[in-house]
């Protein structure tokens, strides 16, 4: 709700002693209108301040505004006598004002215009009058002329360079420099006090580098003044002796100052001393007040500003060096200037009403109080029986029309004094209320509302609110009246929705306003965002659920941090919250979602944490450096708000793989150095990488480099094997050592081998270290060896190694396996049996054994199959196995062989064998259509793979709807059928279907499916619910009788006016019946006449005059009845509606029909 605020010229309630009771005054507000109509006495509303300083250089003004109705007239007074400032020249008054300006472009001095001036503002009702104004004209007098002579002092002795600077208005501000125009530093030693002059708490040698020349600066005139410079000539001695503080500045032990209430208080203590004194403050029985000290010229100086009353009492300053200290007593009394405590207040009245003026000031010593009236002395005033003075007070009763004055009260004691003017105005005037007529005022839901009525009349007037033109008048219970007119209502509903009438009467007459209240919804954030803590790079929402009121316009806005968000390409607002995409660290902060309207607002605020990838390790430092170890130290990066779990310590070396680095170990996260352990002869160089659950950060900058010293290898390589690639080779390979298990240069491999049956001699042979294979020629086949391979560097072999047994290369087996013995388990598997073959014939490794076989024929005719060659292995030393995936009804041979890691041994012998009847696979292109909603055709084709001899098919099918199934419907179709007809039992349900084939053996795979949806799926399935609803009832009822009614009206139509011959636009001769429309007219007689002679109905009569049927529009044919119509495969029909025509009737030239009535019907049938 917005209030409406009225600014009211005098403010303050003034009570009015009446016999019996007490009469508030009457506040007149700042109503232009009023304001007009209203007389007032004059009212200064501005003036110049009463010491009035000015620049010799400008023109002067002394201001001095003033209002009141009349718009009063101004005089002045010049020291205390009327000032007739229209006798010079050089004085104007400005229009409509009082301000007086004094030109000196002509001419004159300003020092002539000093004085003291006071304005007077009259109109008829009163005489106002400003404060007296002391003008006074700035001056910059110059520095008396005077020799100084060269200042000798002692090294360490004080010394203080008098500045005596020139009286001026107002006092100049002084500062010290050099005659070259450079500062003076100035430190607790060397400072300036308060009064100009330069102190030096000690002399030392080095303060006679310099002079010291003092400045004055005068303000208004801009100018600054220098005086002659001093020059010190400073005497020293063997050493500088140590000085007990002295007080330079004030002197003596104690001292007293006076400051008036509301002044700054500067109290300055300076000491001198050696070495130089530090000055400490403290009041006598008390603190110094908090908040309004503070300490200036290297706490030689005390300032406590907006002194009271309370501020009086003694201070100490105590100077102290390490010889001894000193304290000065400063005695400080705070006087006061007159100050209000009741300034008094225009005072308007109406006829017969009473009222007082107070004027109440305080100073130290107490001021005195004088009352005027029009600017003269109330004594010497004209007497008025109803007015009596009494003191600070200034009563009134039964005042009448015609007794307004301006009244001013003087308060003044030696220190100043106060000048108030307040005017009594007596008014009679009817009440108006101020507000526009007709508001509407909308409001909050159970808010506290104000009703405004603000009003003004003479006498006062009494005010009242109704509700809807009620008669009773609203206060108590919910309601509550105030004095200026204003209506509360304590908690609005939405039954103190209305229209309000507020009336305001005095004796003079009434007035009245009318203010239309509605009561809204308040604003609600139903769901506010919380508080979350994605990943970086994750898409976050932040809801914001909004309850309103949809009569006002709401406006949703996000602030972030407290500052409005800017909704970029990675933010989406809509109705339910803030959608952020890819969300990284700048979005972290706190979220508030702001749902206002005209009248409301509600706020939900929410923090996003972003957890983010770890920043990388820095500083890294190598210390602790040992043969075989060393210390790494990082300091961790941030975490960006994700706890840092581990550490990887990551290392390079440069020489076997530069640039390459390895893991080297990983630590827990709250550790920030590790010993790591090193291996001999590596240039290690690490980093360090951080992660967290978010991810691993960049890696950190490298470490600096630590080279270990070299010992011979401790471990041997790894993965040692000897195997043979030919039937008289053997290949012993390994793995090599890396470069940190080198431990030296020039690393090499000892290889040795025997073999193991024979237990001969090693044979050996030495390779470089970058070499991880060697070939052993001219081997037996495939016999065992013994193998070692030994690494070696500069500084020593490794450890013996371990012995690992290698063979050398195989060769084919030689020898089949025999007795081979298979039988058959059922339609697609046999079980196999032979006899293995003697060990000495593989030459190498057993793999398996492997049986080859494939299909020969089949016992079906006219079967084509594929005579491919399939395999099943036997792993290992087997003699029997299974071989399956074969096809039934069919002839097969097989064959084995014997496999080692060289290959395949020698074929046994061909075994055939015969696989028996089986069940068939599933019908082939299975399709279920749906024609119409009558009917469903089943049609499918034979199976791929009979596997035996076709006797029929099986088919199973069921209807459903939904959840409800019927029952299983079996049937049986011999096996040269390919179709089938389902009749439906209603159009709704649809159906499941199974099929299969069979043979002697049983029924085979199915083939499953179900029938499609109808057209309107959706509809059929709401079918049976909204037929048996009223509504639907009724409606199809009237759809039938309108489709009845344009029936009869077609036919109607039809029957009265018929086809009739329109001649095309062509040179073709009128026959007789045609002349009649030659003229443009036509009789309709005539058709009625030949009626009897016209084709029948649905019939049309060609150009050669025979008569052929008309074509349907809808025929049954067009829907696939044993016709051409078209349907997708899931039933659903995708024939074209058109009206067909023959060739001879596109391309000739008769008259068109329009579509039959009936026609049209079926159409939408």
């Amino acid at each position: 709700m917005v209030m409406q605020r009225y600014l009211l010229t005098y403010v303050g309630v003034v009570l009015t002693l009446s016999p019996h009771h007490f009469i508030r005054a009457i506040e007149v507000p700042r109503d232009s209108s009023i304001q007009d109509e209203l007389f007032q006495p004059p009212t200064i509303t501005k003036q110049s301040v009463k010491n009035y300083i000015v620049d010799p250089r400008d023109n002067i003004n002394i201001e001095c505004e003033a209002k009141g109705n009349p718009f009063p007239t101004f005089t002045w007074t010049r020291n205390g006598k009327f000032f007739n400032y229209g006798k010079d020249p050089r004085v104007t008054r400005r229009s409509k004002s009082g301000t007086l300006s004094i030109d000196f472009r002509s001419g004159g001095r300003p020092e002539d215009y000093e004085g003291e001036y006071q304005c007077f503002a009259q109109n008829r009702l009163g005489t106002a009058i400003s404060n007296k104004i002391v003008l006074q004209v700035s001056k910059s007098p110059l520095w008396p002329k005077e020799n100084l002579d060269i200042q000798e002092v002692h090294e360490g002795a004080p010394l203080i360079l008098a500045c005596n600077p020139p009286p001026g208005l107002p006092p100049p501000a002084i500062f010290w420099m050099s005659s070259s125009m450079e500062s003076i530093h100035q430190d607790k030693r060397v400072s300036q006090g308060q009064n100009g002059d330069l102190y030096f708490s000690n002399v030392m040698q080095e303060d006679a580098l310099t002079d010291y020349s003092c400045n004055a600066r005068f303000a208004f005139t801009h100018t600054i003044q220098q005086k002659n410079p001093y020059t010190l000539k400073v005497l020293t001695t063997r050493g500088v002796t140590e000085r007990h503080p002295s007080f330079m500045y004030p002197t003596g032990t104690s001292s007293s100052q006076m400051v008036l209430r509301g002044e700054d208080l500067l109290l300055e203590c300076i000491a001198s001393g050696v070495p130089t004194p530090d000055i400490i403050w403290h009041k006598r029985g008390g603190e110094l007040p908090v908040g309004r000290i503070s300490y200036e010229n290297f706490r030689k100086a005390l300032r406590i500003a907006n002194v009271s009353e309370e501020d009086s009492g003694e201070y100490f300053c105590l100077a102290s060096n390490k010889v001894g200290s000193s304290r000065h007593t400063v005695s400080v009394r705070v006087k006061a200037a007159p100050y209000w405590l009741d300034e008094p207040e225009n005072l308007v009245l109406a006829p017969g009403e009473g009222g007082r003026l107070i004027c109440r000031a305080n100073g130290n010593p107490k001021p005195s109080i004088q009352w005027l009236v029009n600017g003269e002395p109330i004594e010497s005033s004209l007497p008025n029986p109803s007015r009596e003075v009494k003191g600070d007070t200034v009563m009134f009763r039964d005042a009448q029309i015609g007794s307004s004055a301006v009244y001013q009260c003087n308060a003044s004691n030696e220190h100043g004094y106060l000048l108030a003017n307040a005017f009594v105005s007596v008014l009679d005037v009817s009440p108006r209320i101020l507000a526009p007529r007709n508001q509407l005022m909308k409001v909050i839901q159970n808010n506290r509302t104000l009703l405004d009525c603000p009003f003004f009349g003479s006498p006062i007037p009494t005010t009242r609110w109704f509700k809807n033109g009620q008669g009773n008048t609203l206060h108590g219970g919910n309601y509550k009246m105030h004095e200026n007119g204003t209506l509360e209502i304590i908690m609005a509903r939405r039954e103190d929705q209305g229209t309000y009438t507020c009336v305001a009467t005095n004796i003079l007459g009434k007035a009245e306003i009318q203010v239309r209240l509605e009561v809204k919804d308040p604003t609600r954030i139903t769901t506010g965002p919380t508080d979350t803590v994605p990943k970086k790079g994750s898409t976050i929402h932040l809801s914001c659920r909004i309850k309103y009121d949809s009569t006002l316009k709401l406006t949703v806005t996000w602030l972030k941090d407290d500052s409005i968000l800017y909704i970029g390409n990675r933010m989406k607002k809509d109705e339910d919250g803030l959608t952020i995409y890819g969300v990284s660290e700048k979005d972290q902060g706190y979220y508030t979602c702001v749902a206002s309207t005209e009248l409301d607002r509600d706020t939900a605020r929410a923090h996003l944490t972003v957890l983010a990838r770890p920043e990388r390790p820095r500083d890294l430092e190598l210390t602790d450096l040992a043969e075989r170890s060393v210390r790494l130290t990082w300091i961790p990066g941030d975490d960006n708000n994700s706890p840092i779990t581990d550490y990887i310590v990551e290392f390079e070396e440069d020489k076997l793989q530069p640039g390459v680095w390895h893991n080297h170990s990983r630590y827990p996260g709250s550790v920030n150095s590790a010993v790591l352990r090193l291996a001999p002869y590596v240039n290690y160089q690490f980093r360090v990488i951080a992660v967290n659950e978010v991810g691993s950060s960049y890696p950190s900058l490298p470490s600096e480099r630590y080279q270990t010293n070299g010992a011979r290898p401790e471990i041997n390589p790894t993965g040692v094997q000897g195997a043979g690639t030919s039937k008289n080779n053997m290949v012993i390979s390994w793995t090599p050592l890396n470069a940190t298990q080198a431990y030296g240069p020039r690393l090499k491999y000892i290889v040795k081998w025997r073999r193991r049956d024979t237990r001969e001699s090693w044979s050996n042979v030495t390779v470089s270290g970058d070499v991880n294979k060697y070939t052993v020629t001219q081997t037996p086949t495939y016999v065992p060896y013994e193998i070692k391979v030994q690494a070696e560097n500069e500084f020593g072999r490794a450890p013996e190694p371990d012995v690992v047994i290698g063979y050398s290369g195989e060769d084919y087996p030689k020898a089949a396996p025999t007795d081979i013995r298979l039988r058959v388990l059922n339609s697609t598997a046999i079980s196999l049996q032979w006899t293995k073959v003697y060990p000495d014939t593989i030459q190498g490794q057993l793999k398996e054994y492997r049986a080859y076989y494939w299909r020969e024929s089949s016992f079906l005719k006219n079967l084509w199959v594929s005579k491919k060659r399939q395999s099943e292995s036997f792993i290992g030393d087997r003699t029997r196995g299974i071989v399956s995936r074969l096809f039934p009804y069919s002839n097969y041979k097989l064959e084995m062989v014997v496999v080692n890691g060289r290959g395949d041994g020698p074929r046994s012998e061909i075994k055939e064998f015969t696989t028996p009847e089986g069940v068939p696979s599933s019908p082939r292109y299975f399709k279920i259509r749906q024609p119409n909603l009558e009917t469903i055709t089943l049609e499918w084709e034979h199976p791929e793979h009979p596997n035996g001899i076709l006797i029929g098919y099986t088919l199973r099918y069921q209807a459903f709807n939904g959840s409800k199934t019927g029952r299983t419907i079996l049937e049986s179709f011999s096996p040269n059928q390919t179709k089938f007809l389902i009749q439906r039992t209603d159009p709704v349900s649809r159906y499941r279907c199974d099929l299969r084939g069979r043979t002697q053996i049983g029924e085979g795979e199915p083939a499953k499916g179900e029938s499609p949806s109808h057209l309107n799926e959706a509809y059929a399935k709401n079918q049976g619910d909204i037929a048996t609803q009223g509504w639907f009832i009724g409606l199809m009822c009237a759809i039938a009788l309108l489709v009845l009614i344009l029936l009869i009206v077609c036919f109607i139509k039809r029957s009265r006016g018929g086809k009739y011959p329109v001649r095309e636009n062509k040179d073709v001769p009128l026959d007789p019946d045609d002349q009649k429309v030659d003229n443009g007219s036509f009789d309709y007689r005539s058709l009625e006449s030949d009626e009897d002679n016209k084709p029948l109905q649905g019939s049309q009569t060609s150009l050669d005059g025979t008569i052929k049927q008309q074509e349907s529009d809808d025929s049954l044919v067009d829907y696939g009845e044993g016709g051409e119509g078209q349907f997708n495969e899931d039933g659903s029909f995708i024939g074209q509606y058109t009206v067909k025509k023959d060739k001879e009737e596109t391309e000739g030239n008769e008259s068109s029909e329009a579509t039959s009535p009936v026609n049209a019907i079926y159409s939408l049938a």
